[in-house]
């Protein structure tokens, strides 16, 4: 494994952004059932508090991240319109196909995809929901941390990825359905557009993270789910799961909206109980920086660029992509 891979040290810097912010960075990212160390498979009940699953009358479909008590963060490419019907977001699951003692549902009154949101690139695939009505707080709901600008990740970042999905195309995770977990590295945005070369194109606004082996003891999480990395007993959000190529395929990462390019714009749409930001650095050198391909002097064309989803998986697979509606 190359030594970019090695883990960086983090510093993170908690900030109060809006209002409420002490009180909201005073409970996100705390997960007091987290016991984990590294990615496994199954996730324990409450390891995740902050983890959305998003149904229509089909059943699960996406995924999201609770950011407030009355708000979730989701991809943009999950919906084709804003219409809430038939739309319900469920808090505080474990199992898609057994009781949940610990969780509550909402219906949606406001979907909010981002105003630059481009399926044809991926760009800016954010999105926001509004619940119907608050939720309360407890061991197995709670929001997340969010990036703040001006965050860095380095290559080799740890971080993990939350959700259900299936185990292939078409091939659901084994009853009772239960949330998987699995920790990837950063890659960084350089070696990441190196890698897509003629495939996709990285944008700052979005972050990589996977394994480059491919198929390895490696899942990915629903689309719209979150990508976190963890600093004391704090964890923070850095990415949206948005797309990649094909499954278990090696040299593609996964490709997320990176959350810190957004803070202006969800602290814009939520104007009450503003997310708790926290500033995530990175320390030691960035070996990103050194890395060099054609296609980081416009020597590579871009040949196709699609908007799909990231589905978990429980075997060893990397990417799973399909169109959801």
């Amino acid at each position: 494994m190359d030594s970019w891979w090695a883990l960086c040290a983090v510093v993170v810097t908690l900030t109060c952004i809006g209002k409420g912010g002490h009180a909201q960075l005073d409970v996100c990212g705390t997960a007091p059932l987290n016991t984990k160390i590294v990615g496994g498979l199954n996730a324990v009940a409450g390891s995740w508090p902050w983890q959305a699953s998003l149904h229509r009358s089909s059943g699960h479909f996406c995924g999201g991240s609770l950011v407030n008590k009355d708000w979730v963060l989701t991809a943009a490419h999950c919906f084709a319109s804003t219409s809430t019907s038939d739309l319900h977001v469920y808090l505080g699951r474990q199992n898609q196909k057994s009781v949940n003692p610990n969780e509550v549902s909402r219906t949606v009154s406001q979907i909010i995809r981002h105003p630059n949101y481009n399926s044809a690139t991926n760009d800016n695939d954010i999105c926001l929901l509004k619940l119907s009505s608050s939720v309360t707080f407890t061991n197995y709901i709670r929001p997340v941390c969010l990036t703040a600008g001006g965050s860095t990740y380095y290559n080799g970042t740890t971080s993990w990825v939350t959700g259900w999905g299936n185990i292939n195309s078409g091939v659901s995770l084994p009853s009772p359905q239960t949330l998987q977990e699995v920790e990837l590295p950063v890659v960084g945005n350089r070696k990441c557009t190196c890698l897509y070369a003629g495939v996709g194109s990285i944008t700052g606004n979005m972050i990589c993270a996977g394994l480059l082996a491919g198929g390895k003891d490696s899942c990915q999480g629903d689309s719209g789910g979150p990508l976190v990395s963890k600093s004391g007993l704090v964890w923070i959000q850095s990415g949206v799961v948005s797309f990649g190529v094909s499954c278990a395929q090696p040299n593609f990462p996964g490709v997320y909206a990176r959350v810190s390019q957004y803070q202006a714009w969800i602290k814009s749409q939520i104007s009450t109980d503003q997310p708790g930001f926290v500033t995530f650095s990175s320390s030691g050198n960035n070996s990103d920086l050194t890395v060099t391909c054609a296609a980081l002097s416009g020597g590579a064309t871009h040949l196709l660029s699609f908007s799909l989803s990231l589905l978990l998986s429980l075997s060893p697979i990397l990417l799973s992509f399909y169109l959801f509606l």
